[in-house]
């Protein structure tokens, strides 16, 4: 059965011809309200991007991301490998987050947010217009012989997008390894830190490579968002939409004709220009209603506002709207399943909330020698020896640190030149310490035991340890 010629862009993306191979886009150069305000935007982000791995609270770099050596730090705050579950519960919040706000507006991340749509549009295409031209000129320059014009625009731009991508791969590596390594290891020079400066070149490769080449296959092809928006909308969610109603009137689209009367002709305010599709930066035609490939830019939006400007008609032929507003003149409200989401983003911010607040900003471990028994000394006094480990989360040096037990009446014997440790910042301190009680104290073979860590006469962190004793017969 031959599909209906109306649905074929159902059969495949976007950017793939009848051949199968890649349509390469040439967008129109956007322009209106929402390109300006998404340039703000833009624009603050970049900055928030490029800034944050500078930017330091309390010491601690804003955002770092150090995967090999398993340090992050999430605006400001510090998380260790003992704090996974911290960073566990901050990606299901903003999962959830980013599943709320599919629902009640699309893919509108994609257009406004995403870096990558940030990167494409505001920063790489715009170069691409400045050096190519719009979309008309940039056709030609496709089709054009390899003359001289066409060498000297490509390699112009080309190399451009390669400088681009090397200097986002150093702010991606600012936020792997930390912006003060990163600054050190280029006053060293690269060929000094060569494990460094191989995974930069790959940085930059992959960048390049998306940005040049790749483009907006990212949002169709690689990215799941947009399955992930097939999955959630509902006839609720607002979306950037063609209200089809108003444009197809009863006898659908025509071209616009002066002193044409079309409502009593029956069409639509749809004159069937195609500057919706011109200006996609995916190529797809809004027309045919949500596709997976609409990443909610509203270039449409301003396109078609200028053009039923130009003719006389109302804006909003293409606007933010559901799929109820159009049909029915509903109202946004909020859904069952909304609200749902709603409330378990509330619980578990505010449980994430309680946990920071009780985060101690030192956390101390103390375990018993794996295959080591009690030893019985003199005076029945009964020992174990332990291993600690003390964690400094924060970014002034803990020193003058002793351990003292609570309830019991024994000692804590640290294996070391002194009998004090000190915990540099950030980082941690660990050895060996020996728990001796009196036998008379103990109520058999096991017993749980507290332990206060002190600094400078201030408890900053307890703990609890299992102690082992001769077993009671009484």
């Amino acid at each position: 059965m031959e599909t209906p010629e109306n649905e074929i862009f159902r059969d495949s993306i976007g950017t793939i011809d009848n051949k199968g191979k890649r349509a390469w886009v040439f967008p129109k150069k956007p322009k209106g309200k929402y390109y300006d305000k998404r340039k703000l935007v833009s624009y603050f982000l970049l900055a928030f991007l490029f800034a944050s791995p500078f930017i330091k609270i309390n010491g601690n770099q804003f955002l770092l991301f150090n995967v090999l050596e398993r340090r992050f730090n999430i605006f400001g705050f510090p998380f260790w490998p003992q704090d996974f579950h911290l960073v566990v519960i901050s990606m299901i919040i903003g999962v959830i987050f980013v599943t709320l706000f599919t629902v009640g507006f699309g893919r509108i991340f994609c257009g406004w947010i995403c870096p990558q749509t940030i990167f494409m549009e505001m920063v790489f295409r715009r170069i691409e217009y400045w050096i190519d031209g719009d979309r008309n000129k940039q056709r030609k320059l496709d089709r054009q012989k390899w003359d001289g014009e066409k060498i000297r625009k490509r390699l112009l731009k080309w190399f451009i997008f390669l400088i681009i991508s090397f200097l986002i791969a150093n702010v991606f590596l600012a936020y792997l390894i930390g912006s003060d390594k990163l600054l050190q290891y280029i006053i060293d020079g690269p060929f000094k830190h060569l494990g460094t400066l191989i995974p930069l070149i790959i940085f930059t490769a992959v960048f390049y490579f998306v940005f040049a080449w790749f483009r907006e296959q990212v949002c169709i092809i690689a990215c799941p968002y947009g399955r992930l928006q097939g999955v959630l909308l509902d006839n609720q969610s607002i979306v950037v939409a063609y209200d089809h109603k108003r444009g197809e009137g009863d006898n659908g689209r025509k071209k616009f004709r002066k002193n044409e009367d079309r409502q009593a002709l029956g069409h639509g305010d749809c004159i069937d220009c195609l500057q919706c599709v011109h200006v996609c930066p995916t190529g797809i035609d809004i027309r045919n209603g949500t596709q997976l490939e609409c990443v909610n830019c509203t270039a449409c939006i301003d396109e078609c506002d200028h053009i039923m400007e130009s003719i006389n008609l109302p804006k909003g032929l293409i606007r933010y709207a559901s799929e109820a507003n159009i049909e029915k003149k509903q109202k946004f409200k909020l859904t069952a399943r909304m609200k749902g989401y709603i409330a378990v983003l509330i619980i578990l911010t505010g449980v994430l909330s309680g946990m920071l607040a009780l985060r101690n900003d030192v956390e101390a471990r103390i375990l018993r020698l794996p295959g080591q028994l009690y030893e019985h000394k003199d005076d029945n006094i009964i020992s174990n020896v332990f291993t600690y480990k003390l964690i400094n989360k924060t970014t002034n040096e803990i020193d003058d640190v002793t351990f003292r037990l609570r309830k019991y009446k024994g000692t804590i014997k640290i294996v070391s030149t002194e009998n004090k440790i000190n915990v540099p910042a950030q980082d941690l301190a660990e050895g060996t310490l020996f728990i001796e009680i009196p036998q008379s104290e103990l109520s058999g073979d096991k017993n749980k035991l507290m332990i206060e860590v002190i600094s400078n006469n201030n408890i900053i962190e307890t703990t609890t340890v299992r102690f082992l004793g001769p077993r009671s017969y009484r």
